[in-house]
């Protein structure tokens, strides 16, 4: 088989090996925001208080972290489907290994589940930006992010009744690791090959060094990074662990009805994402879709924590923060085609170190400081407002770091410039 026919033919497996990633990245992303809604199992179960349950569960960024440096530079040198499945194996047995109860394996289990999780999402969007046209890049890292808040979502809107209806903790995380052995296996099968795809040069530490090197020289690449991560966090630590603890206890909101409210932020970002992307494709620019939804996300934050209660549908709120928030997204477009072709998979490793690192630092900081406001005791409104105020300063930093953000969307570029030339223009 030969011309247009086989180049229908991979771009058919390249399609059914970027879903299948994707679904990849929407367990791992179950599995990310599942512990929000057990808080309270989870501080039985393992006798700790609400803030060291915080720390145990924000391991996951520990993992999720360091490790996108690594599955960055192995899908530049080796490929995806050398390391994408072995991702999914580590979240299955991290999810079992959580399940046990003991404090050290969940621990370790936890830390698993956070380095493995962050291939699925490094691995996706290596396909698209290696194999799809650049012209839908952002439409389709937009998609992908789509599957990992649908995961997120469901996480908490699935898992909480769940829970809620009697399933025991220890026995969603035993299943939850058990479905993740059929996915690792599958991802084997039909991701293809670095050989099959294109021949590049061996693997070598000092081209993964230098790759490193020429991502972090370029103050674009940083940049990328600092504002996705001031994005994020209002998603990955006010929402995703502090969210139906703070609709219970600061606005007296029924378990079952909180979920439901928190669940809302992920689904936001399953529109918001591949939406957003497809404006910034359409227009050909990315700045000013960052700086509307900034504006957009500052406005809900500020609702969110110092606005009047049931102004707006009980949904509302959070569905449109999701949505605001789905532009952190836009960055790993940036960054990409602010570095060199050849450096994509090393560029998309660093926005997810920058990006979750910030996580994983203020996770343990916003739990101190939230014990600290209350007290030790119950935490009330004002508790809440003191500690995340904070996240409103974030999201207005970021809209002043876009504005040193160099624009790279297709109607910034000459007609003449290859990809990446504008990270050393």
């Amino acid at each position: 088989m030969s011309g247009p026919e086989q180049r229908s033919g991979i771009s058919a497996a390249i399609t059914a090996a970027w879903l299948l990633t994707a679904v990849f990245y929407f367990y791992q992303y179950a599995m990310r925001s599942a512990p929000a809604v057990m808080m309270p199992d989870l501080t039985s179960a393992f006798g700790m208080s609400a803030v060291g349950i915080a720390s145990l569960v924000g391991l996951f960024y520990w993992g999720y972290a360091p490790f996108s440096l690594v599955a960055g530079v192995a899908m530049d040198q080796v490929g995806p489907r050398a390391v994408v499945p072995m991702g999914a194996a580590c979240v299955a047995v991290g999810a079992m290994l959580f399940s046990t109860g003991d404090t050290t394996l969940a621990s370790i289990g936890r830390f698993l589940q956070g380095a493995g999780g962050v291939f699925a999402l490094i691995g996706a969007i290596y396909l698209v930006s290696t194999y799809m046209p650049a012209s839908r890049a952002a439409t389709m890292i937009g998609f992908t992010q789509m599957f990992g808040m649908a995961g997120g979502s469901a996480g908490q809107f699935v898992v909480g009744p769940m829970i809620g209806s009697g399933v025991h903790w220890d026995a969603f995380w035993l299943w939850a690791g058990v479905i993740g052995v059929p996915i690792a296996i599958a991802l084997f099968f039909l991701i293809p090959s670095k050989k099959a795809a294109e021949a590049k040069a061996r693997p070598s530490l000092g081209v993964a060094l230098r790759g490193f090197g020429t991502v972090f020289a370029n103050p674009q690449s940083i940049l990328c990074g600092l504002i996705a991560g001031l994005i994020f966090i209002p998603t990955t630590i006010f929402d995703m662990v502090w969210g139906v603890r703070f609709l219970e206890e600061a606005h007296k909101v029924e378990y079952s009805e909180a979920v439901l409210r928190s669940a809302s932020v992920p689904f936001g970002w399953i529109i918001g994402c591949p939406l957003l992307g497809w404006i910034s494709d359409r227009i050909g620019r990315r700045k000013p879709v960052i700086f509307g939804a900034l504006i957009l996300l500052f406005l809900c934050l500020a609702m969110i924590l110092f606005g009047p209660t049931n102004i707006l549908p009980p949904y509302a709120l959070g569905l449109v923060t999701g949505i605001a928030s789905g532009s952190a997204m836009i960055n790993y477009s940036v960054i990409k085609e602010a570095n060199r072709p050849d450096l994509s998979g090393t560029a998309t490793g660093v926005i997810n170190f920058i990006n979750f690192s910030m996580t994983a630092l203020f996770g343990p900081i916003f739990a101190k400081s939230l014990a600290a406001a209350s007290g030790g005791g119950d935490r009330q409104l004002v508790h809440y407002q003191d500690t995340f105020q904070p996240l409103l300063y974030g999201v207005a930093l970021a809209f002043v770091l876009t504005f040193f953000l160099r624009e790279t969307g297709p109607k910034a570029r000459a007609p003449s410039a290859p990809a990446g030339e504008l990270a050393t223009s």
